[in-house]
Formats: structure tokens, sequence, C-alpha cells
């Protein structure tokens, strides 16, 4: 009897992949890109300044600052990426 294998290990979204739509969702609601903050691990900021799904139009440093769609990208000081500000309730108290 032949054993069912398990399926593959698919390796996980890409930065771009899962911030994208989040970003775009939020701009969409009337935040504004400068309102959020993109907080990467090294590693997805590594990657992402990399990735060659990302447009040109989409990537840009200044003055020493990564910025995705607009957004502000810090590198490292979190274990997981994530966006911060992303909906308006959030920015409601600052």
């Amino acid at each position: 009897m032949k054993k069912a294998t398990a399926p593959a290990n698919q390796p996980p979204a890409s930065a771009e992949a899962r911030f994208r739509p989040q970003i775009e969702s939020a701009i969409a609601e009337g935040v504004a890109p400068s309102a959020m903050t993109l907080r990467l691990t090294w590693r997805d900021a590594h990657l992402i300044a990399r990735d060659p799904a990302v447009a040109l139009e989409d990537i840009h440093f200044e003055a020493g600052a990564m910025f995705f769609l607009g957004v502000r990208v810090e590198k490292g000081g979190v274990a997981v990426s994530h966006l911060d500000g992303s909906s308006p309730g959030a920015l409601a108290g600052h």
C-alpha cells in the first residue's frame, strides 16, 4: 500500500505580495502613505529591495530612508514584519 505524501511546504509569500494589498487598501480608505510605517525584518527589507517583482517606481530611497509605495520602511527591530497605521481608526488617537 502506498503512503500518502504530505503536500510540499510552500515558501512564505514575499514581503511585496504581503504588504502591497494592505498598503493599497489603506490608501483607498483614505490613509496617507506618510501616516503609515512598514516595519520589516532585516531579511524582508533585503528581499523587497531586490525583488524583481517590485517595479522601480514602487520603491525608492530618499535621505537614507527606504520607501515602498510611498510608505517609509523601518528595517530591523521586529521579529515579524508588519504595517503600522494602515487603518483610519488606528490613527484617530494621533
